[in-house]
């Protein structure tokens, strides 16, 4: 395993990341670890192939990019539910759970009673 260089690699990454997110990254550094943008804690070998993978697709990005801009948009109409669709029934789910066990003497789990 090849020593990295914590310098070069942070370098390399936020150069990376600002080319596929176009902002700069706050790296938290901690004994050990570093922290993007306050996420998850990786090691600097991960931070450095994070890095690899924003430049692949930073690369791939205008292309899909060209593409997405040459489609017209579509306009989506709302679509309403009814509010008798939103509150969940219970005898339904008692019914449904008398059907599948078998048995109506035994009592159905506790989201339906």
């Amino acid at each position: 395993m090849s020593k990295l260089d914590k310098d070069q690699v942070i370098t390399e990454f936020t150069a990376a990341y600002t080319a596929a997110f176009g902002k700069a990254p706050v790296i938290e550094q901690k004994p050990g670890w570093f922290s993007v943008d306050g996420g998850k804690n990786i090691r600097l070998a991960e931070l450095a192939e994070l890095g690899a993978s924003y430049s692949k697709t930073a690369t791939a990005k205008p292309a899909t990019a060209k593409t997405a801009a040459a489609k017209p948009a579509a306009t989506k109409t709302p679509v309403k539910k009814s509010p008798a669709a939103a509150k969940p029934n219970k005898a339904a789910a008692a019914a449904f759970w008398a059907a599948k066990v078998g048995n109506p003497k035994q009592r159905p789990p506790r989201g339906s009673r």
